[in-house]
């Protein structure tokens, strides 16, 4: 297995090496964004909040502030966080600090994804250089060969361009694989961002409006 992806790697000529160089940076890539996103920026965002919410209703905001501190560096907290700091302020101040963090995050969960796609439409012009090379090399032993030698430089031709082309759509298709899944992770964090960011100001709205009932009796 190992001698037959050598030998292919070999007869793919010298662009297979600038693919396997965009193939390193897709795992490299890749690796880091999985390790954030599913880890990292990641949490149970409905339990989080559930216990956010335990916390704002028994009017202790500390604990629930201490909560988001003990998170890490996981994503939403830190925009909970931004809200419960403000929330002795109007509803729209709240408001903007959920805004701010928010966007803040932003940068932070989609950074290096769009590198993904880069690499992965490399990978495949990489393949098809790949191809247009070895078929250079295929016609022109047809042209110009000695016909002892024609054969053998038409066949090496024909595998560098196969080759090249497999494997360049071997990365390209791993990488748009793992692009589409990391994508969707990170949307799905800003999804649950945008979803507890507004439930944390009607949670800290109504506990304003509590207050402010309790003062007038």
């Amino acid at each position: 297995m190992i001698q037959d992806i050598t030998t292919s790697f070999q007869a793919g000529g010298v662009w297979m090496i600038a693919i396997a160089i965009a193939l390193a940076l897709s795992l490299a890539f890749s690796l880091e964004r999985f390790l954030r996103l599913f880890f990292q920026y990641n949490l149970d965002g409905a339990s989080f909040m559930f216990e956010v919410q335990k916390y704002i209703l028994a009017n202790d905001l500390d604990g629930a502030i201490r909560l988001c501190n003990g998170a890490g560096k996981a994503a939403l907290p830190k925009v909970i966080k931004s809200g419960l700091q403000r929330a002795s302020r109007d509803e729209t101040q709240i408001q903007n600090a959920i805004d701010a963090a928010s966007l803040e995050m932003i940068p932070k969960l989609e950074r290096r994804l769009s590198y993904l796609g880069l690499i992965a439409n490399i990978a495949v012009l990489l393949g098809l250089l790949g191809t247009v090379t070895g078929l250079i090399k295929s016609f022109a032993a047809i042209a110009l060969a000695d016909p002892a030698q024609r054969q053998a430089i038409l066949a090496a031709g024909i595998s560098e361009a196969m080759n090249a082309t497999a494997f360049g759509l071997i990365t390209a298709i791993f990488t748009m694989i793992v692009h589409s899944i990391l994508t969707n992770k990170a949307n799905k964090i800003l999804e649950e961002i945008d979803e507890f960011g507004v439930k944390l100001l009607d949670l800290l709205s109504a506990r304003k409006y509590r207050q402010s009932g309790s003062k007038a009796e």
